[in-house]
């Protein structure tokens, strides 16, 4: 039976980076990751219906459609069982580097307000709203080791709300596509601050790999040019690189091994051998879990036993709770001119003046522009509520006016919701055998409200900009955790209101650890992979000192 100092389940953008930050300590280390080792060339390239922006019929990387369902309950109560490329799933990337494969890499930190909403706000009814545990001073040399270590592109002189930085980026900002003039006159007329968003891409060459070549196919595809700076290409490489990191894909750990005084012992892991399914077992000091927010829930309450019965870190009912990702409002404005630019990524413009100072409103969200949408995208999503989807009418508007709209979008700070949760579901199983997930739970009505100001501001900037018409879809009570899901396994002060300490450790395990953005408390007015990135290589040094 193999043995090392720590076991890393998931190779995401958390437990790439402690993999390494251990290995390189001079620990062993065994990373598992379900899904495999991809490739631009081995990822489906550019289908347009099968790719992690637009599922229609699949994706690009895992998980595998067949034998990996869920349970989605709607805010009917209706309960149905979803597919990885349908609605309802909520659906990370299954590969080496997740979904820092095929993400766009919007690469903020968190303001430092967004640290202790329940100070400035307090707990509205019916929410869990909470501070972190953390401060902004306490993580800002960590997202400085995340934007140097990873990569990131960004305008040393961008946005003046941030809080205090150590230094600048360590690559210059994309370069200002068509929509960027038109955006920031809008924004001056509106007295807003604008800058160009930070990204974990390449804008010159860097470690040996190419810039950005501009694809317009950024986000939901692996990069043609290896210039989108994710965990597969960046820190895994490194440890692998020490000689003490072992690396397993394609293997789904179906439990966290206890002895019989409850103790972690290391994992059960489940890999596909020609005979059929091959269980391994293999032992550590130490577990780290990086599955994100839905699966490190589910494998916690899958690892019960006599000790446990109620599953890992769960005795108090927390594991599972507050599930929350990010409503993302997105406003569509028709231009007399050109504002559709082929180049990628696509971003060019954003502003944070209404991440908070809202007047009534709790928190806020960053608004920006968005990656280039494909037509297809573009057709499902972007054409005005009164237009067919079919037919002469659709297709005419198309060839008018596909290079004359654009859109404002941004990431709502949500209001977690206790009842918004993981559990396991009592009927249906994967193709181990083992329950799997049931998502369930509605946003707080706070996050809702949220959600409809934020459209009014981004309808507002177009507006300012010259938008001869504006559209968007009125956000509805519903589950938010599509995108950035987080919070389910939230660490704290209190052991009776969090699953982990400050340092990600969960409570009444010495040796158990979570390294992804199930800890977040709070899951910004951002895309959070940056601040996970960060708390990834705070807990990982954490780790390694305790070893």
């Amino acid at each position: 039976m193999a043995e090392y100092d720590a076991i890393v389940v998931g190779a995401g953008a958390g437990g790439g980076i402690v993999a390494a930050v251990l290995a390189e300590a001079g620990k062993r280390v065994l990373l598992i990751e379900r899904g495999l080792a991809r490739t631009y060339a081995n990822s489906g390239r550019r289908d347009h219906l099968r790719n992690h922006r637009l599922s229609t019929y699949g994706h690009n990387t895992g998980p595998d459609l067949d034998g990996n369902p869920r349970v989605f309950v709607d805010p009917s109560g209706n309960e149905k069982i979803v597919r990885p490329h349908e609605n309802g799933y909520h659906a990370n990337a299954a590969c080496l580097g997740s979904g820092t494969f095929v993400y766009g890499g919007m690469a903020w930190r968190f303001l430092p307000d967004d640290f202790r909403m329940a100070s400035r706000y307090g707990v509205p009814e019916g929410s869990s709203l909470t501070n972190w545990p953390v401060s902004y001073d306490d993580l800002e040399p960590w997202y400085d080791r995340a934007e140097w270590d990873i990569g990131v592109a960004g305008s040393n002189d961008g946005n003046a709300l941030q809080g205090p930085r150590r230094r600048g980026y360590p690559m210059p900002p994309v370069a200002p596509q068509a929509p960027a003039p038109v955006l920031r006159r809008g924004a001056a007329a509106l007295g807003l601050p604008t800058f160009v968003p930070p990204l974990l891409i390449n804008t010159v060459p860097r470690d040996g790999r190419e810039a950005c070549v501009q694809c317009g196919s950024c986000v939901g595809f692996p990069c043609p040019s290896n210039g989108k700076n994710g965990t597969q290409n960046t820190v895994i490489p490194r440890a692998l690189a020490t000689g003490l990191c072992k690396l397993v894909t394609g293997a789904a750990v179906e439990n966290v091994d206890t002895d019989e005084r409850g103790h972690v012992i290391g994992v059960t892991f489940v890999e596909d051998g020609e005979s059929g399914p091959r269980r391994t077992t293999a032992r550590s000091k130490a577990v780290v879990l990086s599955c994100g927010a839905i699966e490190t829930a589910r494998l916690l309450l899958l690892s019960a036993s006599r000790i446990h019965p109620k599953g890992l870190g769960n005795e108090r009912d927390q594991v599972g709770r507050h599930l929350q990702g990010h409503y993302y409002p997105t406003a569509f404005g028709l231009f007399d001119e050109e504002v559709h630019d082929p180049r990628g990524p696509g971003l060019t413009t954003a502003t944070c003046a209404y991440n908070h100072g809202n007047d009534g409103i709790i928190g806020g969200a960053m608004l920006a522009d968005d990656f280039i949408m494909l037509p297809i995208i573009f057709w499902k999503h972007a054409l005005p509520p009164d237009l067919p989807r079919w037919g002469a009418e659709a297709k005419e508007f198309m060839r008018r006016n596909f290079r004359r709209v654009t859109q404002i979008k941004g990431p709502v700070h949500e209001i977690p919701n206790p009842d918004c949760r993981v559990e396991l579901d009592g009927r249906v199983k994967d193709r181990l055998g083992l329950p799997v997930a049931r998502l369930s739970g509605v946003a707080h009505p706070e996050t809702v409200r949220t959600a409809r100001f934020m459209l009014n501001r981004a309808k507002e900037w177009l507006e300012a900009a010259g938008a001869v018409r504006t559209w968007g879809v009125d956000p509805k009570p519903r589950l938010s955790a599509h995108q950035h899901q987080a919070g389910t396994c939230r660490m704290g002060n209190d052991p009776r209101l969090s699953v982990t300490d400050p340092w990600g450790r969960v409570w009444g395990h010495d040796n158990l650890f979570i390294s992804d953005a199930s800890i977040h408390p709070t899951n910004g007015g951002f895309n959070p992979v940056l601040t996970i990135m960060a708390l990834a290589f705070r807990n990982g040094h954490h780790v390694a000192a305790s070893l």
